[in-house]
């Protein structure tokens, strides 16, 4: 069984891997040197669009999510850009200039209408509201490989939390805030404005050296910007809740984990510096620059997921909760619950 699903994807992916091999090997032949304006559009037609529809025709009646396509036309970009000499690239350049953003902007709009259809099929369910970027990374991940994903999914969250959701979000009986009295908010702001002003000063400076470079460092440094905004926005937007004997840790779309509440050790309200290591981690990838007053000791060990599906590994971990007595009575009381009832 697993030999002929082996066998099944080796046929999928590395039919089409042969075809831009032999592509690039036509790109070297002698016979290219003296077809060079022909050749370039047809290796060019070949490895945009003949190679991925024939990706396509292999995969449309398997379980393979047509919109890994996709990779196979930006693969195809990025080797016509080696493999065709520069001054027959007119063809790869419009494409790139005209074709290329509206398959970009097209994946964007599918993967929100994907992510739209998510969560009203969620909503005819259940009751609760499910969270937006835990919809999302399960589109994304439903439409494409789990590194492009993963990728995709924490950009598009950024934009979403950063600017189109402005609504106050409006705690519910079960969901519990952290940066009210952390000091998180302010520092996040902070950063935003320290990377402003030497953004400014490393501007003027780069400019007596390379305008190009000058724009270059001041757009990364925008860029960075805006996705701390982002990411201070996320905080706001996505509370700790505890539902369906879980506990959902959230760190904004900086970082997050679920535990279940039979998997408690103990939970204790405690400010005491601790030693951070492979055993216990804190919730919040600021580290020591933000405090915690919660630790949860597991029985086994639990993931903690990081920024674009980074992972480590736990069995203790500090967070810091704005209302901490009333988040430790929640859990001790279904704690408590569970132990009468076994």
């Amino acid at each position: 069984m697993n030999t002929t699903k082996t066998h099944n994807y080796l046929i999928v992916f590395g039919t089409p891997l042969l075809l831009i091999l032999s592509v690039i090997l036509i790109s070297r032949d002698l016979l290219f040197e003296t077809n060079s304006n022909a050749l370039s559009i047809g290796i060019t037609l070949d490895l945009l669009f003949t190679i991925p529809f024939f990706y396509f025709l292999l995969i449309r009646k398997k379980n393979i999510p047509k919109t890994t396509v996709i990779p196979f036309f930006v693969l195809g970009i990025w080797v016509a850009s080696y493999s065709i000499p520069k001054e027959h690239q007119f063809l790869l350049n419009w494409i790139k200039t005209w074709v290329f953003p509206l398959v970009e902007i097209g994946v964007v709009i599918f993967v929100f209408h994907k992510v739209r259809q998510t969560l009203k099929q969620y909503k005819t369910n259940t009751k609760d509201k499910q969270d937006f970027f835990t919809a999302l990374k399960q589109t994304c991940f439903d439409i494409l490989p789990k590194r492009i994903a993963t990728f995709l999914a924490m950009e598009l969250a950024v934009f979403y939390y950063g600017f189109i959701v402005w609504k106050k979000r409006v705690l519910k009986e079960n969901e519990f805030s952290y940066h009210k009295n952390s000091g998180t908010i302010s520092l996040l702001v902070a950063f935003i404005f320290i990377i402003g002003v030497e953004t400014y000063v490393i501007h003027i400076l780069l400019l007596k050296w390379s305008t190009i470079a000058a724009w270059v460092a001041s757009v990364l440094s925008m860029y960075s910007s805006i996705q701390i905004f982002g990411f201070l926005k996320s905080i706001l937007k996505r509370p700790i809740c505890i539902e369906k004997q879980q506990i959902q840790l959230r760190y904004g779309i900086l970082s997050e984990t679920t535990i279940n509440i039979n998997e408690i050790e103990s939970i204790e309200i405690t400010t005491k510096d601790l030693e951070f290591n492979t055993e216990t981690r804190k919730l919040s990838p600021l580290g020591e620059l933000e405090s915690h007053n919660i630790l949860i000791t597991l029985k086994t060990e639990n993931t903690l997921f990081g920024l674009y599906g980074t992972q480590k590994k736990y069995k203790k971990i500090a967070f810091y909760i704005d209302q901490k007595e009333k988040f430790k009575t929640t859990l001790d009381n279904i704690m408590l619950i569970k132990s009468n009832l076994i």
